[in-house]
């Protein structure tokens, strides 16, 4: 997975985040990194109509920053399906594989059995 630059990764929040094809996913609501290498790896994206939002997990190999918006470089229907957790909820350790599986990305735990992501 390539080394995604995020030093002002709080300011993006709320922006728009678009798939490949520059079509509208969603809006960023965190990143999640690698606790080994303290790289971000996956974003969660708000999507859904109010009252039925969820938070989708997007990689963020490969993605792209903008002033406007972040572009990832999957396609908008591998997000839409790809594992959720409500808009108030917290990625469980039991989750974390499907997440990286959905994408036919490698997982596997830290060293001494910790977490693979953790939220920012």
């Amino acid at each position: 997975m390539a080394d995604f630059p995020a030093e002002n990764i709080r300011d993006w929040r709320d922006h728009d985040v678009v798939d490949s094809a520059g079509d509208k996913i969603g809006s960023l609501e965190a990143v999640y990194f690698d606790t080994a290498t303290d790289s971000a790896t996956f974003a969660t994206v708000q999507i859904g109509l109010p009252g039925r939002r969820r938070l989708v997990f997007a990689p963020l190999f490969g993605a792209v920053v903008a002033p406007k918006y972040l572009k990832l470089q999957v396609e908008k229907k591998a997000v839409k399906d790809a594992p959720s957790i409500d808009t108030d909820g917290e990625l469980t350790s039991e989750a974390e594989p499907a997440i990286f599986e959905h994408y036919g990305l490698p997982y596997s735990l830290g060293v001494n059995g910790e977490r693979r992501l953790g939220r920012r």
